[in-house]
């Protein structure tokens, strides 16, 4: 048989024994056989490297290693789910549903909320590509770690093109296997399957996210509505006949008490599934509702996700230490001994300020219940009392910096280290200068800015722009190499052309968000501008109150800040605002409130917001009387409704493009 002719025929026999065996635990042949074909196919490919496609059954094994993971920008948003944490919340969902689409009823899927990482796969017949969820509006390019999952299919039989979402998973004998094997090798344990998935999926080298044993669910046929389904429970049923692995776990409830029936059943079933779950999500059945009843900047309105309470433990309050921040903001920490919770090992846990910990009346040496804010975040919910015992120390705030020793000063219920030279302060000031929102430098991260810290490489900002000349020092350090230090070099360099907001912001002026930087950065155009302007004039931009403008005023004052914006203009970073004011201040959007709703097909709501915002828009979440226009794409919801009853223009993606141009 011609080779061509003969691949084609081996993939789309392993495929279907692949589904057989990974999606529906039935397989057809037996293992000796399946092992025969693929042994078959791989020679075949070794002959004949032209036919060898990055979708063959031969790379589930995985083999390609990347430098990095492209970016993906979704066609359209990967919203998160808002969160019910008893039938009261889910009484009122139904409510919300019921009130908008006048009904006395809604039929529901209720679906388990799997603990993994979310993922986007868009189909043309074959896998165009898997994504992160990432922001929402951009994830990375994981295909090569994704194929390597057994149950995800390389080819569909739709040529249409297809988006479906979901969840990829470690299931709990997966963990369990590849802990015991970390633990032979002396490497440290993952905490739970939702971490060992993500950082699975997100290797470089794919045959490790080959050999961690993760599988799939999915649950969201984004386009289903292309193919002419009008209820999410046949759009399941279709992605099923597809080939997808999908939850059987799944139920239509006749009304809100059959979901909350279904809730208490596998409350109870939880402990029982191979695969953590952290709660259930709860879906209005009929998609052709969903414009109707709409979304929220983050979230659509047809959907829930019921969260499973908290679990709850007791163990000891050892110590209370201190953190500082960098804006000098003292946070104090609870010191606890080790405890297992939710399925990690807390031995940390913030207690936010004094007040806090006054109101839950904590005292060091107490035993107290612990738990993980909607499953992620430890926090200490109480104190046991009847456990206190004599020996408990009573709790004082510290009335210095435990970096520094200067004295702290209360600014309502927080406590600050203003002493701007703090060294604790530095570390924090150089990884927000260094994060995706101020100057985005990729790979200086947390871990690493505190390392070059320790190291002596980096003590200041303008350092950083000097990290060169101890390249050689960086490679000797353990992880480094030549490609990872020279991809930090040039995200360095590049980060010089940022413009004046991502210095501005990245610099830490108390009160300055992201959001201010770029208003000032557009007035003013300049650092130097900004830099001479008084109290008095700063409080005449409607975005500015008094607290803003005295915080500006002070910061341009200190001669140790001008000598640190001098030698980053020394080190040539850019001070000028990289957008047309000219163009800003004639703009049909200049100085108007703009919302933005549903989906646009030439671009992401973030680029959307960043492409208003420069030209002088105002961009809110909400439709008020204060809204002077509304942009609505495609599936755009109640804001758009509100819009219309209130009179305010409403522009489409058409109207809006010809205008910001």
């Amino acid at each position: 048989m011609d080779p061509k002719a003969r691949v084609e025929e081996l993939t789309k026999t392993l495929e279907r024994y692949n589904y057989e065996y990974y999606v529906l635990d039935n397989p057809s042949v037996s293992d000796a056989e399946y092992d025969r074909l693929m042994q078959e196919l791989m020679a075949i490919e070794e002959a004949h490297p032209e036919l060898k496609s990055p979708l063959s059954p031969t790379q589930r094994v995985g083999g390609q290693v990347q430098d990095e993971f492209k970016k993906i920008t979704h066609k359209r948003n990967m919203l998160s789910l808002a969160n019910a944490f008893n039938d009261a919340d889910l009484r009122d969902f139904d409510k919300k549903i019921r009130d908008v689409l006048k009904v006395d009823s809604v039929d529901y899927m209720a679906e388990m909320k799997i603990d993994g990482l979310g993922i986007s796969l868009v189909y043309r017949g074959n896998l165009v590509y898997a994504s992160t969820r990432g922001d929402g509006t951009t994830g990375e390019d994981v295909t090569s770690n994704v194929i390597t999952i057994k149950s995800v299919p390389s080819h569909i039989d739709l040529q249409e093109e297809m988006e479906i979402r979901g969840e990829v998973f470690m299931p709990k004998k997966s963990l369990e296997k590849l802990n015991k094997e970390r633990e032979l090798a002396g490497e440290p344990l993952f905490a739970n399957a939702r971490n060992a998935a993500a950082g699975s999926i997100r290797q470089l080298d794919s045959k490790i996210a080959a050999s961690r044993g993760l599988d799939a669910f999915w649950y969201y046929f984004v386009n289903a509505k292309d193919f002419g389904l009008r209820y999410h429970s046949d759009a399941l049923n279709m992605a099923d006949k597809l080939g997808f692995k999908t939850n059987p776990e799944r139920r239509i409830c006749h009304g809100i008490e059959e979901v909350i029936n279904f809730i208490a059943e596998y409350t109870e079933k939880r402990p029982t599934l191979a695969y953590d779950i952290d709660g259930i999500v709860i879906k209005v059945d009929d998609m052709s509702t969903y414009d109707k009843l709409g979304y929220t900047s983050k979230t659509p309105r047809w959907a829930i996700a019921y969260k499973f309470p908290p679990e709850e433990v007791i163990t000891k309050l050892t110590d209370i230490i201190y953190t500082v921040g960098r804006t000098g903001k003292i946070t104090p920490n609870a010191v606890l001994e080790p405890v297992r919770v939710a399925g990690s090992v807390v031995q940390r846990a913030t207690l936010h300020n004094e007040d806090f910990i006054i109101s839950k009346d904590l005292k060091v040496g107490d035993y107290v219940v612990i738990r993980k804010a909607g499953d992620v975040i430890p926090e200490v919910v109480r104190p046991v009392l009847t456990r206190r015992g004599t020996d408990v120390k009573p709790y004082k705030m510290i009335d210095t910096c435990p970096v520094c020793g200067e004295p702290l000063t209360r600014i309502d219920v927080m406590h600050f280290c203003l002493n701007p030279h703090c060294e604790a302060k530095k570390i924090e000031g150089l990884i927000h200068f260094a994060s995706r929102d101020a100057m985005d430098i990729e790979g200086l991260g947390e871990k690493v800015a505190e390392q070059f810290f320790n190291q002596g490489f980096i003590k200041s900002i303008v350092d950083i722009y000097d990290l060169s000349q101890y390249r050689e020092d960086i490679i000797n350090l353990d992880g480094w190499k030549d490609k990872s230090i020279d991809n930090l070099l040039q995200a360095i360099e590049k980060s010089k052309e940022n413009s004046l907001e991502k210095v501005l912001f990245g610099l830490g002026i108390k009160e300055v968000g992201a959001k201010t930087a770029k208003v000032l950065a557009r007035k003013y155009g300049d650092i130097d501008n900004l830099m001479n302007a008084s109290e008095e004039e700063l409080l005449e931009i409607s975005d500015v109150g008094p607290v803003l403008a005295k915080s500006l005023t002070s910061f341009f004052n200190d001669e140790r800040n001008l000598n640190l914006i001098t030698e980053l203009k020394l080190r040539g970073l850019n001070f000028k605002f990289i957008g047309n004011t000219v163009h800003a201040a004639s703009s049909y959007f200049s100085g108007k409130t703009c919302v933005l709703t549903g989906t646009l097909s030439s671009m992401g709501r973030k680029e959307a917001t960043e492409l208003l915002e420069n030209v002088g828009a105002k961009v809110t979440g909400s439709v008020s009387k204060a809204t002077d226009c509304v942009i609505a794409g495609v599936e755009a919801g109640s804001k758009l409704d509100k819009a219309q009853a209130l009179g305010i223009t409403v522009l489409n993606e058409e109207e809006f493009l010809a205008l910001i141009k």
